[in-house]
């Protein structure tokens, strides 16, 4: 089995106007990490200050970094049939990933999106433990060593022990694949085919294995 855990750093929050500024991928063979992947994305214009204060990215750091067009290829490369995809927030990142490569890719960002498994590790949150749900509330929550936030690859990092330790508290992922929740409150913005959208409320403590959102 093929798993990449990943996380996106981005110039704003609107996938279809905004960059993705830091790109990051642990890829897991077998049980065993064979890549680590980390890469700044060189955007039009400066960056937004509020952006540099979160991230501690800097122009002067996106200067020696990759093309966005290069970064499609190195995602055509390694995003393979069947490679099972976890973010922390799922759609956010998926989104902005697509869009990469439907700017460079259009024939076949579609086909590659696809063709991938994926897993958003906060509708699994969601169903583990009461309100919040950031990664670094999964962090605390599951006593993991706490990394720098806000920089793609300490998420990505985060993102694997944090998945690791839901594994063992309760072996159910493979429930969630392509299982998104969402607020009612706030919709789904940008769905996508393969994606199944369910509604998902707090829960005030871990649901039964029975009650998990995917089987609702």
């Amino acid at each position: 089995m093929k798993v990449i855990y990943f996380d996106t750093e981005t110039t704003g929050l609107d996938c279809r106007r905004c960059q993705i500024i830091e790109l990051a991928m642990l890829t897991v063979i077998d049980g065993e990490i064979e890549e680590r992947y980390d890469r700044f994305i060189r955007v039009d214009g400066p960056l937004p200050p509020r952006i540099t204060d979160i991230t501690g990215i800097t122009d002067q750091m996106l200067e020696g970094g990759k093309t966005e067009r290069d970064v499609a290829e190195d995602l055509k490369v390694r995003l393979t049939p069947g490679t099972v995809m976890i973010a922390h927030n799922c759609q956010f990142d998926l989104q902005f990933v697509y869009h990469l490569l439907k700017r460079h890719l259009p024939m076949e960002a579609d086909e590659i999106v696809e063709s991938l498994d994926w897993i958003d590790t906060v509708t699994v949150l969601k169903d583990r433990k009461e309100y919040p749900h950031r990664l670094e509330n999964a962090v605390e929550h599951y006593g993991i060593e706490k990394v720098n936030f806000h920089r793609a690859i300490d998420d990505t990092k985060a993102l694997y022990d944090v998945t690791q330790a839901m594994k063992d508290e309760r072996d159910d992922l493979a429930e969630y694949l392509n299982v998104f929740g969402y607020n009612p409150k706030y919709g789904v913005e940008g769905r996508f085919p393969f994606i199944k959208y369910k509604p998902q409320r707090f829960n005030r403590c871990m649901v039964g294995p029975n009650d998990i959102l995917p089987r609702k």
